[in-house]
């Protein structure tokens, strides 16, 4: 009932704003500016009095659909002028009476003369600094066409992916949202590399992000085209590791002045192996002492996306937008898990196989609606946003293990298994921003972000006893989760100097967030409740030493609250010797961050460098506790205090026409106080970490382009040992064909078949060590055309709109 009543009046607020939005009548002169063909957007229109046309008496930019509006004008007669590089400026008379004027389509014609530099300097970089980060634009990776946005962060700079797609900024998991919202998608191999247009990350967030963004936020925004007229394209590719692969994409779109309608489907498809190796041994135990286990996986993946927007711009100010994204997912996993333990003293103790066949399939469904109001002046903005998502699991595993004696022969009966998880989520967002002036130098922005997350999750096991399957009660539960989140921001933004110079800029932000979670299962052995109202302050001061150098310094406190695989309490038992779960009693982290970020540019060059420090309580790290029966439970832990201190940097730079690259490298220190914990002198107390990537990008000639991607990452702290280095080298080639509507692409990933992931752990009463090995090494082959001329560069370069 909460749920109905808060969705209503939101979208109540959304109806009384929009009607506010077209009740407003001034006197005005609004148009559309186009090359003849296709509107012009971002040309500058400027009315000046005839009488002194050195001043501006009003001023405005085309929209994507090449429409102005100039407001509050009064009766006088002007000079309209037009202008945009790359164009011919033009002037236009106009008697004003008082009464709207709308213009016929204004025409603005190519200067030939300034055309090639335009084309240039209009050609997206592969990474582009903002004030909070960069955007690293899809276009630039060739190296990952036929993947997902796993494999597209991997090729991110500053963003480190494990073998076993475990995301980290700056060594932790960062808040990932998709087109700036929560969603139940949350594993990122449900995302085709196919469908982005850019990744966005942001290490310094302002209040009017979530606080629950400790190492920053990775923001993926999807394909959107803002081109006129019917386009469309395909994609087809085709490929092989270990196991065939294969995928394919399809884009249609339409866009007229008010209408943009678009549909897209991909798709891929893909088989894959994985071989595991553990070994542990248990210092107080005499029979169980040396466990050794080998593991085989034989996967075979599939991922359906189909997407459909609407946009409707009833006039040059107002735009409503609505966007649905359906997924589906399969995955088949087919292990063998061969164990073997000897005692004390060396010798054979028992020996086991466990074969699980793991059906798994997940759909997923997401809807949006949008408003945005622009007004005449661009310091205001207005926008309202509504968006659920729902997510459907369902796993299904069987499970046959058979016993074996020191010579191989088979000892008793198979040990028949059956377990099913079935996981339901819905998470739905209501968000309202509006930014406005206070001063010529200032504006404040300010909004309301609620969050509202339902989960629930039924896990049963049940053992085949005298020819039937009967359910272990102590195995099996439900679990139900639910949580509300209320935030309100505000943010003071403002600046000394001129527009056009300015010195210094300041921002200052206040986030207040209120939460309320429970969970509980269902025969009572877990119940929860959290309510609590937090506040979290941030601030930055940056001094601009020239227009192409700054020097940055901020302050922010943050909020790492355990997410649902933290907190859901249900072991997994398909490894009945690691078995792994969550832990419902978990409390938030709280952190500290202070920041001093340089940025300067050159011609062919520029630099980006960050410091950090973080100061972390009550920190959530992944633990092993030995239990009684010789097992080695993982689980999450507020192990206690933990500072780190590190820096970051960014360089670009393209010496040569036919070359450019981009060497990042994160650097940091960890200190660990594992206060929290029992038999704590376990815990790593410091550790120094770092990884480094280089992208190489060649043309070769013309119309082709090579790109090779080196990744290097160190050896990881862990609470209790440390994660074994990883690195790998990927390459892409991608060749024009034609006049540009079509393209030939080639992907080799892990081309030296070095990627894999493990660990190794000491304890004071247990060592142990696992590696894991997938067939990372993969060819890949795509073929990209597109049946539109307009929209053939757009396309195949990800040149799309992602407002």
């Amino acid at each position: 009932m909460k749920k109905w009543k808060q969705n209503l009046l939101a979208a109540i607020l959304l109806f009384a704003i929009s009607q506010y939005s077209f009740s407003q009548k001034t006197n005005s002169i609004n148009g559309t500016v186009s090359d003849g063909k296709n509107p012009i957007e971002f040309a500058d229109v400027v009315l000046k009095p005839v009488i002194d046309t050195t001043k501006t008496v009003a001023y405005a930019t085309t929209n994507s659909s090449g429409k102005f509006i100039l407001e509050n004008i009064k009766p006088a007669e002007y000079i309209l002028k037009f202008h945009l590089i790359g164009f011919k400026t033009y002037n236009q008379k106009i008697k004003y009476t008082g009464s709207p004027i709308s213009l016929n389509n204004i025409v603005l014609h190519e200067d030939a003369n300034l055309l090639n530099t335009v084309v240039v300097q209009s050609e997206k970089k592969q990474i582009q600094k903002t004030a909070e980060g960069f955007v690293f634009n899809a276009v630039s990776n060739i190296s990952q066409s036929g993947g997902t946005a796993i494999d597209m962060l991997k090729s991110i700079p500053t963003v480190s992916v494990d073998a076993d797609d475990a995301i980290s900024l700056r060594g932790k998991t960062p808040l990932i949202l998709i087109n700036g919202k929560n969603s139940a998608i949350t594993d990122m191999n449900q995302i085709a590399a196919s469908s982005i247009e850019s990744i966005e990350i942001i290490t310094s967030p302002s209040a009017k992000y979530d606080a629950n963004a400790e190492s920053g936020i990775i923001n993926i925004k999807l394909k959107k085209n803002n081109l006129n007229g019917i386009n469309g394209a395909a994609v087809l590719g085709g490929g092989f590791g270990a196991k065939g692969r294969l995928s394919s994409s399809a884009l249609l779109n339409y866009k007229n002045d008010k209408w943009n309608v678009g549909l897209a489907y991909d798709n891929r498809f893909a088989g894959r192996t994985k071989s595991i190796k553990g070994e542990r041994t248990n210092y107080f135990i005499d029979d169980e002492h040396y466990i050794l286990q080998t593991r085989h996986d034989e996967r075979t993946e599939g991922l359906q996306n189909l997407k459909f927007n609407l946009d409707f711009s009833p006039n040059e100010r107002n735009t409503f937008s609505f966007e649905a994204l359906g997924n589906l997912e399969n995955k088949d996993n087919n292990e063998t898990l061969n164990t073997a333990i000897f005692n004390s003293s060396n010798q054979f103790y028992s020996a086991n196989q466990r074969h699980s066949l793991e059906i798994q399939k997940a759909k997923a469904a997401e809807m949006a609606f949008n408003y945005d109001r622009k007004f005449s002046d661009d310091r205001k903005s207005l926008n309202a946003n509504i968006t659920t998502s729902f997510n459907f699991d369902k796993e299904n595993t069987d499970i046959d293990t058979n016993n074996y004696d020191e010579n191989g022969a088979m000892t008793g009966d198979t040990f028949w298994q059956k377990t099913h998880n079935y996981e339901k989520e819905n998470i739905s967002n209501a968000i309202l921003n509006y930014t406005f002036p206070i001063s010529q130098k200032s504006t404040i922005e300010t909004g309301y972000k609620g969050t509202f997350r339902f989960f629930n999750s039924d896990f049963q096991s049940a053992d085949l006893i005298n020819g039937d399957y009967v359910v272990n009660p102590l195995t099996s539960n439900i679990f139900d989760f639910n949580e509300q989140i209320n935030a309100f921001y505000g943010v003071l933004n403002s600046y000394s100097g001129t527009k056009e110079n300015e010195k210094w800029k300041y921002y200052l932000g206040l986030r207040a967030e209120q939460v309320s979670n429970n969970g509980k299962t269902e025969n009572g052995s877990d119940n929860f409740s959290n309510n609590y109202v937090k506040f979290f302050p941030s601030a930055s001061i940056q001094l601009n030493l020239q227009s192409d150098e700054f020097l940055k310094f901020g302050y922010s406190k943050r909020i790492n609250r355990p997410d649902l695989d933290d907190l859901n309490p249900f072991v997994d038992i398909t490894d009945a010797l690691n078995p792994h779960g969550g832990n419902p009693y978990l409390k938030p982290e709280i952190i500290h961050i202070v920041e001093l970020n340089y940025n300067k540019e050159w011609d062919k060059y520029s630099l980006s460098g960050n410091a950090f420090y973080r100061n972390a309580n009550n920190t959530i790290r992944q633990y092993s506790i030995l239990q009684d029966d010789g097992s080695v439970l993982l689980q999450p832990q507020n192990i206690g205090h933990m500072v780190t201190y590190g820096i970051e940097g960014i360089f670009s730079l393209k010496p040569f026409s036919f070359y450019d690259a981009n060497i990042s490298l994160t650097a940091f220190q960890q200190n660990i106080g594992g206060t929290n914990l029992p038999g704590s002198e376990d815990v790593v107390n410091s550790a120094f970490s770092w990884y480094g990537k280089v992208i190489n990008n060649f043309i070769p000639w013309k119309g082709g382009k090579l790109q090779i991607i080196g990744n290097y990452n160190s050896a990881v702290a862990t609470p209790q040992g440390k994660r074994i280095p990883i690195y790998n080298v990927d390459m892409g080639f991608q060749q024009k064909l034609g006049k540009g509507n079509a393209r030939l692409g080639l992907v080799v990933t892990d081309i030296f078949n070095t990627l894999e992931s493990g660990y190794k752990n000491n304890t004071a009463l247990f060592r142990n060590s696992r590696t894991s090995k997938s067939d990372t090494r993969a060819l890949m082959i795509t073929f990209a055309y597109t049946f539109r001329s307009d929209f053939k560069e757009k396309l195949l370069e990800n040149q799309f709109s992602t407002e």
